[in-house]
């Protein structure tokens, strides 16, 4: 099943198929349904978001959608009868990215109005209560990942200053500990993306950072720069590939250059990283080369110094 939105503010619902000669969609439903529309129009006038959807997150074991907007609301969407079982207000400023957390429902939310918010279902009413507000900095939040394993929980936000502050978990509670942030984006991180301990940060400087969290520590450390796309990275997603004793991962990238990249990232034995066929050293050698010559064109950094953005 694949959830999309659109500029009138629905999300549609897809069924697909794919085999190795092409891929097949089919629409099955829309959000909010035109009947469920009008009878919870009546009641709360709420049930349609009033401006862009920005982001979504399912909920696998509730079978629950949720959406955020530019209009700074936050909805639930129960998939079987596609209802809209919640709606509120969660911020004071357009609504970025939304997570929630697979083991224990816990939803979070991050805002132009620099501040991210963590929620939590309240079970016999069917609506969520703001539990904690974290707020660091003032810089507008534009990505959320988690990372998390048996021990150690970490959560991950990106900012339109190129930094991308992180939060550890206390065991047994719900509250988040700030732990420090990953510098080194020139411009807003847009997109994040986690596969164990390696972070994957998407960046308006055109690059993708691949961080690393030390086991058992706070300890960060950058271990390598992609950098071929020539504009933003919006989108990011990332997957773990074994192949023999090389632990691999296989990132995705979707640029505003109109580009879609996939890239092929190596971890040997030894715990040095490689990117395709490049040897590790070469790799280093395109980390160093880029901190002196960073993939933009210079229409494109004049635009971005005097204050224009991307739409």
């Amino acid at each position: 099943m694949l959830f999309s939105t659109h500029k009138d503010q629905k999300i549609r619902i897809w069924n697909f198929t794919v085999n190795s000669e092409n891929f097949k969609s089919k629409k099955v439903g829309t959000l909010p349904r035109k009947t469920s529309f009008v009878l919870f129009h009546r009641a709360k006038n709420t049930a349609k978001h009033k401006d862009s959807v920005s982001c979504m997150a399912y909920y696998h074991s509730e079978g629950l959608l949720y959406t955020g907007s530019h209009d700074r609301t936050v909805k639930t969407w129960r998939v079987s009868d596609r209802k809209c079982v919640d709606s509120f207000v969660a911020h004071e400023d357009c609504i970025n990215a939304i997570l929630v957390n697979q083991d224990d429902g816990c939803l979070f939310t991050c805002s132009s109005d620099g501040s991210v918010k963590i929620w939590r279902r309240v079970f016999t009413e069917g609506s969520h209560t703001l539990t904690m507000t974290l707020k660091f900095q003032p810089s507008p939040v534009n990505a959320l990942a988690l990372s998390s394993s048996f021990n150690h929980c970490f959560l991950y936000s990106g900012s339109s200053d190129g930094m991308i502050n992180y939060w550890e978990k206390e065991r047994l509670c719900y509250r988040f500990n700030h732990g420090g942030f990953l510098q080194g984006h020139r411009f807003a991180v847009l997109c994040l993306a986690t596969v164990g301990n390696l972070i994957f940060s998407g960046s308006e400087d055109t690059t993708i950072r691949v961080w690393r969290r030390e086991e058992g520590s706070c300890y960060h450390e950058c271990l390598t720069v992609l950098d071929g796309h020539r504009g933003p990275v919006r989108c990011l997603a990332a997957c773990l590939e074994m192949e023999k004793v090389v632990m691999g991962f296989l990132v995705y990238s979707a640029s505003l250059d109109q580009t879609f990249k996939v890239w092929r990232i190596k971890v040997l034995p030894d715990e040095k990283m490689c990117l395709d066929d490049y040897t590790t050293d070469q790799c280093e050698a395109r980390a160093k080369m880029y901190a002196m010559s960073p993939v933009l064109s210079p229409s494109w950094v004049e635009k971005k110094l005097q204050g224009s953005h991307f739409q």
